[in-house]
């Protein structure tokens, strides 16, 4: 058993199962092998969410496959609510009555970004992050992580989900079995079939995870830095005396990056910790030898955080001392902070049912 899942989680959801898998599962059923390809593609392409609805299976089958008690997902909706900037927060209840969210986060150019979480929890206690405060519980399984996806397709209407991006709950790369599973069900030609240049995995820095995407799951990395040395970074995020910032960035210079493309480093601004002059210079100095691009998140004050959010001249100032040096610098815009839904905020606690009155680059 994967370490961190429930200890008796009943059959595999069909929609956790790769095309060979369902495959094999037709063949135990005396079936032929295609109607596995052709389950996968009503589950993942078409979006089914009962076996009654695959019409391309005889009713005996279908009949057959519910009789085996094996559901087609593994979660379902506990709640949602809507942000004034039209960002949408989803809660979704485990089969063992843990609580997960997935942010919906409308673009500029028409389509969403999805925020997936890969654990319920997180064990890092990286101190300015709410999920971290929860504690770890369990992770998740490939199925709850696909099927955040699917099933938060039925709220963006005409708009497609553009990017994914596992910056939800948890740390992906302590998960990294079931993440890279979800990553090639959501890649698969016969479903969803997204680019891996449309999702994008963010870690705080897990080696092992690291060296394992790089050759598993051919998609983008963000690295959540949020210091520029080993002293602050290790006070701020615990794992790093556990991967110590030397030893990541020489990691992270094995990545395989294309032609022009950038490494992306996540920062977050906290007032008086990691936001100094001194603290860009040297940031600048620590990335001088990476394709680095520096995404600035100002802190997302919660409750219960001992910091405070930063001006918006801190953060300019910041990111003026980086562009100086020619470095490329973003800062992300937070979206959803009235519903608690912008970064490192989401908890599992959602804040009630209904709606509320009121970007990634491609390289």
């Amino acid at each position: 058993m994967t370490q961190g899942l429930p200890r008796d989680p009943g059959p595999v959801p069909l929609s956790g199962l790769l095309p060979d898998e369902l495959a094999a599962l037709m063949q135990e059923m005396g079936q032929k092998p295609y109607r596995g390809k052709q389950l996968f593609e009503a589950i993942h392409r078409q979006g089914i969410t009962s076996l009654e609805q695959v019409t391309t299976l005889s009713k005996s089958l279908r009949e057959a496959l519910m009789e085996s008690s094996r559901p087609v997902r593994s979660l379902n909706e506990s709640a949602n609510v809507l942000s004034q900037d039209g960002t949408r927060k989803l809660a979704y209840s485990t089969h063992d009555g843990k609580v997960i969210e997935t942010v919906l986060i409308p673009m500029e150019s028409g389509s969403y970004t999805q925020c997936i979480s890969s654990q319920v929890g997180c064990a890092l206690k990286c101190r300015f992050c709410m999920t971290g405060q929860l504690g770890f519980q369990r992770n998740l399984t490939a199925a709850e992580i696909v099927d955040q996806h699917a099933l938060a397709l039925q709220y963006t209407g005409e708009r497609s989900v553009r990017n994914i991006v596992f910056m939800g709950m948890g740390e992906p790369l302590l998960n990294v079995d079931n993440v890279v599973k979800a990553i090639r069900i959501l890649t698969n030609s016969l479903g969803r079939d997204m680019s891996g240049r449309r999702i994008t995995v963010s870690t705080a820095g897990v080696i092992p995870g690291i060296e394992r995407l790089a050759v598993e799951a051919p998609v983008m990395l963000a690295v959540s830095l949020n210091a520029p040395d080993q002293a602050i970074r290790e006070r701020i995020m615990p794992i790093s005396s556990r991967y110590p910032l030397d030893q990541l960035l020489a990691t992270l210079k094995k990545w395989p990056l294309r032609p022009r493309q950038r490494m992306t480093f996540e920062y977050v601004l906290l007032p008086g910790v990691n936001d100094s002059a001194k603290n860009a210079a040297d940031l600048v100095k620590l990335l001088s030898n990476h394709r680095a691009k520096v995404n600035l998140i100002p802190f997302n004050p919660h409750p219960g955080s001992e910091y405070t959010r930063p001006t918006r001249e801190q953060v300019d100032r910041f990111a003026a001392i980086l562009g100086a040096k020619h470095m490329t610098v973003t800062v992300r815009q937070s979206r959803g902070q009235d519903i608690d839904a912008a970064c490192g905020q989401l908890a599992g606690a959602i804040m009630g049912d209904g709606e509320l009155d009121e970007s990634e680059d491609d390289e």
